[in-house]
């Protein structure tokens, strides 16, 4: 037996091209403009740092293609990037630190996890300064794996601020 055998004809049949005689149905999703990154346990909070903002700075130019002084954007959201990434890797609850940047139009969504602890307050880890300074928002949320998602929301619109 082989897969195609054991496929349901529904669905087989949804895999087939549209032929030039049918016209192609029209696109109703609308693709997510976001991207995501996992970084190991073998990699300190200096290395998950670089190897994020780098991963982050190839992909977010296609990100932010519609978003006006993509240019500045970007180096706002790697710089909360960089400072939610130290602070998550040097406080790790998880194997693996995940994190996903998605924007809207309006604004650049980022989350980091897992923390074993609530965030920090501004004056013990003076990074923080910069994200709130870039941010409209910042906050925590329980995870699937038992620590913190750190979120942070940098505005990317014409109303919004950069750096």
């Amino acid at each position: 037996m082989t897969i195609s055998d054991a496929m349901p004809q529904p669905w087989a049949s949804s895999l087939r091209a549209p032929t030039a005689t049918k016209a192609a149905a029209p696109q109703l999703l609308a693709l997510e403009n976001s991207l995501e990154f996992r970084i190991g346990p073998e990699c300190g909070p200096v290395e998950a740092m670089r190897r994020s903002r780098r991963f982050a700075a190839m992909v977010l130019p296609a990100l932010l293609t519609a978003v006006p002084g993509a240019e500045a954007v970007a180096e706002s959201v790697l710089a909360v990037l960089a400072e939610l990434v130290d602070i998550t890797a040097r406080h790790r609850a998880s194997i693996d630190l995940a994190g996903r940047i998605s924007c809207d139009g309006s604004h650049a969504l980022l989350t980091v996890g897992e923390m074993d602890e609530a965030l920090p307050q501004s004056e013990e880890e003076p990074g923080l300064f910069l994200v709130h300074r870039l941010t409209d928002g910042i906050g925590q949320y329980h995870g699937d794996e038992g620590g913190r998602v750190t979120w942070a929301s940098v505005p990317v619109g014409p109303n919004g601020w950069l750096l």
